[in-house]
């Protein structure tokens, strides 16, 4: 029988995804931060071992790459590229059933605010997202000339994103949501500048973010959206 030409063999990559350990461990390296084995293992629920024998299997597919710092090693996803692939699956994916108080609360903090890899996600990117439409700052594919003055001010390197090989601002579909946030190289920068400002804060639950007092202030005086300031508050 005759092959049918492909553009390209999705089957290796896909493999390496569907395995329940690789793809816990894929999810949390969705907050953009590089994890030690053992951490990877104790999220995944395996021994440093096998997580150690997974982690062998995603580099050899380039889906995560290792960062050295002396003895020690720390993994990361391999880039936004993947991290998008990941965002995909979620979206077409089944919600696990919750089962306990602990991960009721956990579900909730990141339907309110997470990062989606190196962007605002939940409800707060999706707020985040209207309130630059709403307030005319953005256009459904850029910025305006009032978003640019705006955002700069704030710190986000405009100019940066715009230089850069990566989309500069595509809407991304929201995975708990269903609505867009801001992604690409623009909602990077944006996510970045609201960290350096002290805006948010990481959560103790991964990809979780915390509106900070500071942060309710200062996008509250921005924009109206409750989506963006009704987040749970600094404990």
């Amino acid at each position: 029988m005759e092959h049918i030409a492909r553009d390209a063999d999705i089957a290796p990559v896909a493999a390496l995804i569907a395995d329940p350990t690789r793809a816990a461990i894929l999810t949390a390296l969705l907050d953009g931060r590089a994890l030690a084995a053992g951490e990877l293992a104790r999220v995944a629920g395996v021994s440093a071992a096998t997580a150690s024998a997974h982690l062998a299997r995603l580099l050899d597919g380039r889906l995560v790459d290792v960062v050295r710092q002396g003895r020690h090693r720390y993994y990361r996803l391999s880039g936004h590229e993947v991290a998008e692939v990941l965002e995909v699956l979620a979206r077409i994916s089944a919600r696990p059933p919750v089962r306990s108080l602990r991960q009721s609360r956990q579900a909730r903090l990141l339907e309110e605010a997470r990062t989606c890899y190196d962007h605002l996600a939940g409800r707060a990117g999706v707020g985040l997202l209207d309130g630059l439409r709403d307030g005319g700052y953005y256009d459904g594919h850029d910025l305006t000339g009032a978003g640019e003055r705006l955002l700069s001010g704030l710190g986000v390197d405009v100019a940066g994103a715009r230089g850069s090989r990566r989309r500069f601002a595509p809407e991304c579909l929201d995975w708990t949501e269903r609505r867009a946030h801001l992604g690409g190289a623009l909602g990077a920068a944006v996510t970045h500048a609201l960290f350096e400002r002290g805006w948010y804060r990481r959560g103790t639950v991964p990809r979780a973010v915390i509106l900070t007092d500071e942060g309710r202030e200062g996008l509250s005086a921005l924009f109206p959206s409750k989506e963006l300031t009704s987040h749970t508050p600094v404990t």
